[in-house]
């Protein structure tokens, strides 16, 4: 691998044993991909904080908060002191809301070591947004910026709808990222990667959130890892705003492992359909109409059986204002079914703007709880008795089963509200 002056300094050296250990790494990783050379990032978004026992426990044992951050986000067994972040850094989602630890079975030691780990991060230099949609709450990069990002929907949003470019990386690559401002040259970091390879022509309209998720699920499906571009002969009608392609492309990279999808005429790198393709011709052309529909929303029903409903969970990705917004207007006035509980997630700093916004207020008057930082996949926690979940997210719907051992309806934000308050699952697809 070809390194800079700049680079080389930091490999030798330079700048310390952690920077040092952060550039063998880069190097190593880059060359077992069959990168040439490392390119500047100046965006990270990584998991940094820690919040399991195992990880309490290496930290009293092994070192503190450096020796967590060597050996899980450097692959270090040797303890080296961790220097502020070269670059900016947002930190993603958690394993529980802080906020609610006793409504997600987190014990007081973990949730007291959590809060030092989040003060130590926050000491380096993260920004602690505790999100999967990190674009949504100030981490906007520009088309064409280098990132380095963790969480699978957040990477096909940045590489899709943002014009960005990253990989799906690890939090060690990550971590390396952070005291470097490098990561290896390769994949959606290069032109020549960011053409689409197969071709979906749409035969049906596509409109509401549960429309864009069936399409994303279908697509990742047939795609798996390729690069996806979605054309309609008679244009997408009104174009789809962020709740959509948020669920879209989490549904895309959920049921396959897409990673950049365009949108002809919508999303940057796909002004028309031969420039999405490069002037080359598909691997292949996809159809979706009626019945492919209707076969990803039977495949994400697949586990449903039960009618009565004990837990309705939405913020998957996490919910945007607008998204919050609607829940409230469904759930004004309304109270939840009593053998039913309604979890919605959210960032942070989107939940202090619908507190302000009385939306908060309308939820917790209906029963619900606005809840921040994680979701029920990542912490693994629903209310206590849940057999059977309410979803609208296509991602949650292809997880949570398989998690949890739940039953999962799948359907529109409306449906989900309305077995909040009924206590019954009566949806289906129109």
């Amino acid at each position: 691998m070809h390194l800079s002056d700049e680079e080389k300094a930091m490999y030798d050296g330079r700048d310390g044993p952690a920077v040092q250990k952060a550039m063998d790494l880069l190097v190593r990783y880059g060359e077992a991909l069959g990168a040439e050379r490392l390119v500047e990032t100046r965006n990270v978004c990584a998991t940094i904080t820690s919040t399991t026992p195992f990880q309490r426990d290496f930290a009293q044992t092994r070192g503190g908060m450096d020796a967590v951050f060597s050996e899980f986000s450097l692959d270090s067994q040797e303890v080296v002191p961790i220097p502020k972040f070269k670059v900016f850094t947002s930190h993603l989602q958690l394993g529980f809301d802080p906020g609610q630890p006793e409504r997600m079975g987190i014990d007081t030691q973990t949730l007291q070591f959590y809060e030092r780990s989040e003060r130590h991060a926050a000491g380096l230099g993260a920004q602690i947004m505790n999100t999967c949609t990190p674009y949504q709450v100030g981490n906007v990069p520009t088309r064409g910026e280098h990132c380095a990002w963790m969480e699978s929907s957040a990477v096909v949003y940045c590489n899709s709808v943002l014009g960005a470019r990253t990989n799906t990386e690890g939090r060690e690559s990550c971590g390396a990222a952070m005291l470097t401002a490098r990561i290896p040259d390769w994949g959606y970091h290069r032109d020549e990667n960011r053409h689409a390879t197969h071709l979906v022509e749409l035969d049906v309209e596509v409109e509401s959130v549960q429309d864009w998720g069936l399409l994303g699920y279908f697509i990742g499906e047939q795609v798996q890892s390729g690069v996806p571009v979605v054309h309609r002969r008679e244009g997408f009608g009104r174009a789809p705003n962020l709740p959509r392609l948020k669920h879209f492309g989490a549904a895309a990279a959920s049921s396959g492992g897409v990673e950049l999808f365009h949108l002809v005429g919508i999303t940057p790198e796909a002004p028309t359909l031969d420039h999405a393709l490069g002037g080359k011709k598909p691997i292949e052309v996809l159809r979706y109409g009626p019945a492919e529909r209707r076969a990803a929303y039977e495949r994400l029903n697949t586990t449903a059986r039960e009618a009565e409903i004990q837990y309705v969970m939405l913020g998957c990705p996490h919910y945007t204002i607008e998204q919050i917004w609607e829940a409230a207007q469904l759930l004004e006035g309304r109270r939840l079914h009593p053998d039913v509980q309604l979890w919605i997630f959210t960032p942070r700093a989107i939940k202090a703007l619908a507190d302000r916004s009385g939306h908060t207020r309308i939820i917790e008057a209906a029963g619900g709880v606005l809840m921040t930082d994680s979701c029920s996949a990542m912490s693994r926690a629903v209310p206590p008795g849940t057999r059977a979940v309410a979803l609208d997210s296509a991602k949650q719907a292809h997880y949570l089963p398989a998690i949890l051992g739940v039953q999962a309806w799948f359907g529109s934000t409306a449906e989900c509200i309305e077995a909040a308050c009924t206590g019954r699952w009566q949806g289906g697809l129109k």
